[in-house]
């Protein structure tokens, strides 16, 4: 609360507190009721001491000689003679006669403490509905950059050339407008951006704005809608008078999805006061011109739920997707966010926008902020590799956690589960290779191993899925062929397996036994489920089959492999973190005519204790020196790019589901 409005609530609190202390106070002491009759007597007898007489009331109060006070209902008609009698009494009474108070000190004795009141009251309710203050109630709560402080422009977005491209055409027109009107041409009414978060929707929107110094009004979806009835419309209809008074203008209404959703979805009906926006909205961009100067602009996470009528054209004509970056895009954009940060010579943003496939531009500018965090923390005066590399770390994982405190057994259960994870996305053909491995506690990860992809996908064959699976299960199997006994550690990874199986089963069709054919879960819809219950155990049947044949490839890989387990078990007990050369070391010696009797499963004889099988001697790795794998060479000659030709069926993302679409990010075993 600003120090003024401050200063005057207390001032009204302390005049009402004021008044209501002087009425209490000067409200006379009780008095007694007395005849007429009573009273003559009284004053006969000499016991009446004082007498004021009221004309306005007709009334007589006083004292009597014994303290008493009274009061007397006195007849309109007998006033004259009492006062005579009064006067005339001996002994002597204190006689006072009061007139009737005036209509002013009335009014200001009962209507002062009203209005000090009800003011108090206005302004409380006020400051905790802001929607009701001096701005009314249907006034636009939109904020207007002017022409002069649209200071943005397409330079300032990087990696997003597509999007760029569309709305190039809209600062155009808002320009020359003239230009597009004698070829009889209608720019678009509206343009939607959807995409994911963090691609820069809001950002392109401002640029639109400077490049064609035309005024900016934002505001949010959700500040439309209030819990009175019709004030989210009359801020509707406010909102596009002042955009058309302030033409060319933009209006931007980011996340437009909590007041645009499909209608009747709701509880309240047509008379939703959510509906009731979103109708005002619809008429308002159906009945504005567009020769007036004013577009819509609207950003959007979730264009699927948005209502129809919405998206039809002569209202929002325009759908621009912003998707997440590719490899170039993000170089630029970290191009962009480094220009005010000093970096040490020899920094390779390149291998930085490779090693972060899926990220958005927010998160690309956050990565560049945290390494300049790390640094000053370190007190350094430029950012490094080593601060890159952390921040990295530090965004996929969480910061480290070196308080959590483990005892010798759960080290070894944790390197080794890794160890499964690491080992068994190296040795599977399809595959993305490992960039690191730690067993070092990162937010709620005991331990935590990264692979990257070699080029950003959007397409999934079954075996690559299968492969997934299997890397993903390699943690716990781990467990099983070295303890006997698996953890409670491999929560997180049973449910993203599950959940890939589930989705190859009901989304995907790569079941030969479910067949061609969506199945959405039953918990999805109030309604019943899509299948019978045959059908549901069917694929029950089938994710069970997917999940214990991705677990019998991952044993049989490790139990090949045993001794190559070990050593990489005994290299993160040692050293804690591996990076890709440490492993390229460790992989080096794998024999890989091996692999093809990987489906043959040795004998091996399960342990009852948690303590780990002795390390062979000359387990830990003796020479230092990287030798770069083949995979690590590939991917440091450059990822490919991949061209989206089938609109992408999804990318894989690390926690469960599938990001569709748009790359993977950096894949993460976080076990807790």
């Amino acid at each position: 609360m600003r120090p003024r409005r401050l200063v005057i609530v207390g001032v009204s609190v302390a005049v009402v507190a004021a008044l209501v202390l002087v009425t209490l106070l000067g409200r006379p002491a009780p008095r007694t009721e007395m005849r007429l009759d009573q009273y003559l007597a009284a004053v006969a007898d000499g016991r009446v001491v004082s007498a004021t007489i009221a004309d306005s009331d007709h009334t007589v109060e006083g004292q009597l000689s014994d303290g008493v006070r009274y009061r007397v209902n006195v007849p309109k008609d007998y006033s004259a003679e009492l006062t005579t009698t009064l006067h005339n009494a001996r002994p002597a009474i204190q006689l006072e006669a009061r007139g009737p108070a005036g209509w002013r000190i009335q009014l200001l004795r009962v209507g002062l403490p009203v209005l000090l009141i009800g003011g108090l009251a206005i302004f409380l309710v006020t400051r905790l509905h802001p929607g009701l203050g001096r701005a009314g109630f249907g006034r636009s709560r939109a904020r207007r950059a002017s022409r002069q402080d649209s200071s943005g422009t397409f330079a300032d977005v990087a990696g997003a050339d597509e999007a760029v491209g569309e709305l190039e055409e809209i600062a155009e027109f808002l320009r020359d407008p003239a230009r597009f009107s004698a070829l009889g041409a209608r720019i678009p009414k509206g343009v939607l951006l959807h995409g994911p978060p963090g691609t820069g929707k809001t950002l392109l929107a401002r640029a639109v704005a400077g490049e064609a110094k035309a005024s900016f009004f934002a505001i949010s979806g959700s500040d439309f809608v209030e819990m009175f009835v019709g004030v989210g419309a009359a801020r509707v209809r406010d909102l596009f008078v002042k955009a058309g008074n302030a033409a060319p203008a933009i209006v931007f209404i980011d996340e437009i999805d909590a007041v645009g959703r499909h209608r009747g979805s709701g509880h309240g009906g047509g008379h939703d006061e959510r509906e009731q926006t979103l109708n005002q909205l619809l008429v308002e961009m159906d009945g504005f011109d567009n020769r007036q100067g004013v577009i819509v602009l609207a950003a959007s996470n979730r264009p699927d739920v948005l209502d129809p009528a919405l998206l039809r054209p002569g209202r929002f004509d325009r759908h621009v997707p912003v998707d997440l970056p590719d490899v170039r895009s993000r170089l630029d954009i970290l191009r962009v966010h480094a220009r005010n940060k000093p970096l040490v010579p020899g920094v390779d943003l390149e291998d930085l926008a490779r090693r972060t496939p899926g990220y958005s531009g927010a998160e690309l500018a956050n990565l560049l902020n945290e390494a300049a965090i790390l640094a000053v923390r370190r007190g350094l005066d430029a950012i490094g590799l080593p601060e890159l590399n952390d921040a990295l770390d530090r965004l996929m994982a969480g910061p480290v956690r070196r308080s959590r405190v483990m005892s010798g057994d759960e080290q070894w259960v944790i390197a080794y589960h890794e160890a499964g994870h690491a080992l068994v996305s190296h040795l599977l053909p399809t595959t993305d290779p490992v960039y690191k491995v730690s067993i070092l506690a990162r937010g709620r990860a005991l331990g935590w191993t990264v692979v990257l992809p070699q080029e950003e996908r959007r397409l999934h064959t079954r075996p690559q899925l299968r492969e997934r699976m299997a890397m993903l299960l390699g943690g716990r199997t781990a467990e099983e062929v070295v303890f006997g006994e698996p953890t409670s550690g491999a929560s997180d990874d049973i449910d993203r397996v599950t959940e890939l199986a589930r989705v190859m089963v009901t989304e995907y069709g790569m079941s030969d036994a479910v067949g061609l054919r969506r199945l959405a879960r039953r918990s999805e819809g109030s309604g019943d489920p899509e299948y019978s219950d045959a059908k549901a155990a069917l694929i029950d049947n089938e994710i069970d089959g997917l999940v214990a044949a991705a677990g019998r490839q991952a044993r049989a890989l490790l139990e090949t492999h045993r001794a190559v387990l070990d050593r990489l078990a005994a290299e993160l007990v040692e050293r804690e973190t591996l990076d890709e050369a440490d492993l390229a070391v460790v992989f080096a010696d794998i024999d890989h005519d091996a692999e093809s009797d990987a489906t043959r499963p040795r004998e091996w004889a399960p342990r009852t204790t948690m303590t780990p099988a002795p390390v062979p001697a000359g387990a830990l790795v003796a020479s230092r020196e990287p030798r770069a794998s083949a995979a690590a060479q590939k991917r440091t000659a450059g990822a490919k790019q991949v061209d989206d030709t089938a609109g992408g069926s999804g990318g894989i993302k690390d926690g469960g589901g599938f990001r569709r679409p748009d790359a993977e990010r950096p894949r993460t075993t976080l076990d807790r």
